[in-house]
């Protein structure tokens, strides 16, 4: 019997059960939706009201025509609202669905027409778009003036500069080359990772099974979460829309021993998605243990390992194709540039417990244990995949974004820019294509639930670890702060500060300020060593960026000291008196 035959079967089975509907037409109907059906399509039509207003009301003062389009699209909004409540077929309530998203397209249009003018990422795919068409390296090398007077955040390094160069793979600047032929500007990067974002949501929205799609149409259009990284130009936009066929449905990757077409397209995708941004290296190795349990308990382990082997090989040769002109051009640079991310040792951010030593403690001598911690984890969740994957595989498209909670940059970005896929697994992938995956067997001991549990924490306890000796590490550096008040303002125009050095190794310090979250730009020494020895004591004259640093209204002001090798972080509250705290 084939292996896939069951889950179909059962897929089926559970599809027809939801057509019962509480109060409405007797069980297996065909023609009354399930009333979470309906539910679903409400909140996809309720989550189009979110930030709608703002843009209705910039509209108007701006381009009224624009409000106008928007108006009518309340009106959608509402006749949608009534119609998801009223409709009684599941061909209506279809047609409903697909006026949620024609709507959902429309607002996302309009936003787009009103900021598309892009982030730091929006603005560097443009200058890499512009160097491709003119035949110039896109890879190390700096463009410092793109951020000169634009107010566009830059991301500063622990070493006290910034990073200026392009840091993702070429295939969102590749597509974006020939767009940046006729539109001069930012606008072409954050067009192609708008439209990327629109192709996606609009695949996502066919693959998946009716009574999901409103879902889909919320998450990718409707919370105006995604919609706004793609006006900001992120990569990672192309990158979702690439994985979208290859999460849907992934267990039938391969069913029956062939790769097939569909294989085929799905390897595709999955190599091209990994030329487009960093993010999607991350989830194939949880994708690739997955698919190779579910094919391994259907065609045995040596059938199984040459078609995950052939399914990885197609997505290497995909990658290959779009990066080989870049890498025969430089293979250094390129080298480098698709790893900076990873490599560019930027200073802290994030909602991750990094917020710790950044926020809640005065710093930390050992930074890069959390990075130690964040591998780690990333390493125990796919071991416990290949344990488990019955119970984990719906949630390998979960699992690789919880490793960045334990990382220095753990902004909420790398959480929710690929959540889609999320809903593309659970829609589309039924507990019993796993029920037969293959599990490592588990001595006697440890097939009990609590047993497994105790397995799990195990392979996550090294990574909290790594966690508490981040935290537990005090500050490389003690700080007597004074300040040189600004007149008739309320801040200041210089800090003098005596740093003495209480670790064991030589530290080249780094200095900013912030007041609540992320940091100032760095500040100027004007006078004091440039390293500090072990144990040894120096003072420092420190001016802000600009000259001059207000006090801000009902928050402290702090010093932030960063140090790049070793990977440190010192904060000391700047006293708004002159005298150094007590």
């Amino acid at each position: 019997m084939d292996g896939t035959a069951a889950p179909a079967r059962h897929e089926g089975a559970r599809e027809g059960a939801e057509q019962a509907e509480p109060g409405g037409s007797a069980p297996g109907s065909a023609a009354t939706p399930a009333q979470w059906h309906r539910g679903m399509t409400l909140i996809g039509t309720i989550s189009l009201f979110i930030g709608t207003r703002g843009t209705w009301t910039e509209a108007m003062g701006r381009y009224p025509s624009l409000a106008a389009l928007i108006s009518v699209c309340y009106a959608g909004i509402l006749v949608a609202g009534v119609a998801a409540c009223a409709v009684r077929t599941r061909r209506a309530l279809a047609r409903v669905d697909a006026g949620v998203l024609v709507i959902a397209l429309v607002l996302v249009v309009c936003r787009y027409a009103l900021h598309h003018a892009g982030a730091d990422e929006g603005v560097l795919t443009a200058q890499a778009a512009h160097a491709i068409a003119h035949g110039r390296p896109i890879y190390d090398q700096p463009w410092p003036w793109l951020f000169e007077h634009s107010g566009i955040a830059l991301t500063k390094t622990m070493s006290g500069g910034a990073d200026y160069t392009y840091g993702y793979p070429p295939l969102t600047a590749l597509l974006t080359a020939p767009v940046h032929l006729v539109v001069h500007s930012t606008a072409a990067a954050t067009m192609v990772s708008t439209g990327a974002l629109m192709a996606g949501a609009v695949v996502l929205w066919l693959m998946l099974p009716a009574p999901w799609r409103s879902a889909a149409t919320a998450v990718c259009l409707g919370f105006d979460l995604l919609p706004q990284y793609a006006r900001e130009g992120y990569p990672a936009m192309l990158a979702f829309a690439l994985l979208v066929p290859v999460v849907v449905r992934w267990p039938e990757t391969g069913a029956g021993g062939r790769l097939g077409r569909a294989g085929v397209v799905r390897a595709v995708c999955l190599g091209a998605a990994c030329a487009s941004q960093q993010l999607a290296w991350f989830l194939t190795p949880f994708l690739l243990v997955a698919l190779y349990a579910v094919r391994r308990g259907e065609l045995g382990r040596r059938e199984a390992l040459a078609l995950t082997a052939r399914y990885t090989g197609t997505a290497l040769v995909s990658w290959g194709i779009l990066n080989a002109y870049f890498a025969a051009q430089d293979p250094v640079g390129w080298l480098h540039g698709i790893m900076l991310p990873l490599t560019q040792n930027a200073i802290l951010h994030g909602q991750g417990v990094v917020d710790i030593s950044y926020y809640f403690t005065d710093g930390s001598s050992r930074l890069s244990f959390y990075s130690y911690a964040s591998v780690l984890l990333l390493l125990g969740l796919l071991a416990a995949t290949c344990l488990f994957v019955r119970r984990l595989g719906l949630a390998v498209t979960v699992l690789p974004w919880a490793s960045f909670y334990f990382a220095t940059r753990s902004q909420d970005g790398y959480f929710l820019m690929l959540t889609p896929l999320w809903l593309a697994t659970l829609a589309t992938v039924p507990a019993s294509a796993l029920a037969h995956a293959w599990q490592p067997r588990l001595p006697e001991r440890l097939r009990g639930r609590r047993a497994k549990a105790a397995v799990v924490a195990g392979l996550l306890v090294p990574s909290v670890l790594c966690v508490a000796v981040a935290v537990a590490s005090p500050p490389p550096l003690s700080m007597t702060i004074t300040t040189q008040p600004a007149r008739a303002h309320h801040g200041l125009t210089s800090v003098t500060v005596r740093v003495t050095n209480k670790g064991s190794a030589t530290l080249t310090p780094h200095f900013a300020s912030r007041s609540g979250q992320g940091s100032s730009g760095w500040w100027a020494i004007r006078s004091g060593a440039r390293t500090l020895p072990p144990h040894a004591s120096t003072t420092y004259r420190l001016t802000p960026p600009g000259g001059y640093r207000g006090f801000p209204p009902h928050q402290h002001l702090y010093l932030t000291v960063f140090t790049a090798d070793p990977m440190t972080i010192t904060s000391g509250l700047i006293p708004s008196k002159g005298a150094p705290p007590r």
